[in-house]
C-alpha cells in the first residue's frame, strides 16, 4: 500500500512593529531631553515613559520583529527596551525605592560604564542601520552621539559640554523617530511611500 504525505505550509502574516517601537523612542528621548534641556525638572515623571514607551513599547517591538525573522530589528528595539528598563531602575535605586543602603551605595561611574557598553553596541548597529532606511541611520548616528555625551558626562569629563551634547541628540532622536514611527505607519497604511525614509546605501549589499 502506498502512502502519500502532503505537507501544508501555513503562513501567518503579521503586522510590522517598527512604528510601535519608534514611538516608544520618540516619546521616551523627547521627554528625557526635556529634562537635560532644563526644560523640566527631574526624572520622577521620565519615569513611567521610560518603563512603559522606552521599555515595554520596545520590547513589544522587539517580539514582533522576531517573528518577522528580523534579526537587527529584534535586537535593536530588544537591547534599547531592556536600556531604558535598566535606566528606570536605576533611578529607582537612587530614590532609595529598593533600601536607603542601596541608594547609599550608588557609584554613578558604574553607570557611565554602562554606557559605553551602549556605545560600542551602537556603533555597530549603525553599520547595520546603512542596509536599513536612511531616517533610521541618522537615528542610530544620534543615538551614537547621545552614549559619548552620556558617558562622558557621567564619567566627569567635560560635564556641562558632553550633557549638552546628550541632550541635544536626544531631542533629535525624538524628533526623527516620530518620523520613522509614521512613516511606517502611513506608508504601510496607504499602500504608497507618504513620508519618504530614504534607500539603503547600498554598500554592504
Amino acid at each position: 500500500m502506498n502512502h502519500t504525505q502532503t505537507t501544508q505550509r501555513i503562513q501567518i502574516t503579521t503586522a510590522d512593529p517598527s512604528a510601535l517601537g519608534l514611538f516608544g523612542l520618540a516619546m521616551v528621548t523627547l521627554v528625557a531631553s526635556s529634562a537635560k534641556l532644563g526644560w523640566t525638572d527631574g526624572v520622577s515623571f521620565v519615569l513611567p515613559w521610560a518603563i512603559f514607551l522606552g521599555g515595554i513599547a520596545q520590547l513589544m517591538a522587539s517580539f514582533g520583529d522576531a517573528k518577522h525573522n528580523n534579526t537587527f530589528g529584534m535586537t535593536a528595539f530588544g537591547a534599547f527596551g531592556l536600556f531604558w528598563l535598566g535606566v528606570g531602575t536605576s533611578w529607582l535605586i537612587s530614590f532609595g525605592a529598593l533600601g536607603e543602603a542601596a541608594a547609599a551605595a550608588v557609584d554613578p561611574s558604574q553607570l557611565g560604564i554602562a554606557y559605553i557598553g551602549y556605545l560600542i553596541f551602537s556603533i555597530f548597529m549603525t553599520v547595520g542601520a546603512m542596509e536599513t532606511h536612511k531616517v533610521l541611520f541618522i537615528i542610530f548616528v544620534l543615538i551614537d552621539f547621545l552614549f559619548i555625551g552620556l558617558s562622558l558626562s557621567t564619567l566627569g569629563v567635560a560635564p556641562e559640554a558632553t550633557h549638552k551634547l546628550a541632550a541635544i541628540s536626544e531631542l533629535f532622536i525624538a524628533i526623527f523617530s516620530f518620523y520613522g514611527s509614521a512613516a511606517s505607519v502611513l506608508n504601510t497604511h496607504f499602500g504608497k511611500e507618504t513620508l519618504p525614509v530614504g534607500k539603503p546605501f547600498g554598500i554592504f549589499k
